[in-house]
C-alpha cells in the first residue's frame, strides 16, 4: 500500500498518517484528560510520537500492511486519529483517539465508519472488532451505534496513566 491514501467521509477526511502530523498529532495523544481511557496513551514525549508515526508509516508503506494508521480531518485542522489492525482473513480491529476540542459532534463514528466501509470494500473486512475502557461510555456508545454489539468484559485492562487495573468491553460487527 502507498503512504497517500485518502478516504472521504461527508465531513472528514482520513489521510494516511505522516511527519506533517506530528505536532498536532503529539497534543492530544498527550494530553492526560484525553487519553484517560487509553492503553497505550498518554505519550511522554514528542520523541514517543515521532517514533509512532514513523513505525506507521513503514508499516502501511508494506504491500499488505498489518495497519492501516489514518489522520482525521475536519475542514484542514487535525482533529484525531484512527486505524485498522488486521487478524486473519476479513477481520479487524478499530482503534481511534479524537481531540477532546472535538468530543461530542458525532466525528469518531463518522471516521469509523467510513474506515469501516473502506475496509469492508478494499481489504475484504467482514468482522470489525474494538475494544475500550468499561468507564469510556462515549465510546462503547460509539461502537453501539456503529451496530456493534458488546461480545465481553474482561478484567485486566491497565491504562498507561493509572496502575488501577480496569476492565475491558470488546464489541464485534459482521457486515
Amino acid at each position: 500500500m502507498k503512504n497517500n491514501m485518502t478516504i472521504s467521509t461527508p465531513r472528514l477526511t482520513l489521510r494516511s498518517v505522516c511527519l506533517k502530523d506530528l505536532e498536532a498529532r503529539h497534543a492530544y495523544s498527550s494530553d492526560p484528560e484525553n487519553t484517560r481511557f487509553m492503553m497505550f496513551l498518554p505519550n511522554e514525549s514528542i520523541e514517543e510520537t515521532e517514533a509512532f508515526i514513523r513505525e506507521s508509516m513503514a508499516e502501511m508503506a508494506k504491500p499488505e500492511p498489518n495497519c492501516y494508521e489514518f489522520t482525521i480531518f475536519l475542514d484542514g485542522a487535525q482533529i484525531g486519529g484512527i486505524d485498522i489492525e488486521m487478524h486473519g482473513e476479513g477481520q479487524g480491529t478499530l482503534g481511534w483517539i479524537l481531540d477532546k476540542r472535538y468530543w461530542g459532534n458525532g466525528y469518531a463514528q463518522e471516521a469509523a465508519k467510513g474506515l469501516m466501509e473502506w475496509a469492508h470494500k478494499n481489504l475484504g473486512v467482514r468482522r470489525f472488532i474494538a475494544y475500550c475502557d468499561s468507564e469510556n461510555a462515549a465510546s462503547y456508545r460509539l461502537m453501539e451505534r456503529l451496530g456493534m454489539r458488546r461480545t465481553a468484559c474482561d478484567g485486566g485492562r491497565k491504562n498507561r496513566s493509572s496502575d488501577e487495573e480496569r476492565m475491558e468491553l470488546t464489541y464485534e460487527v459482521e457486515v
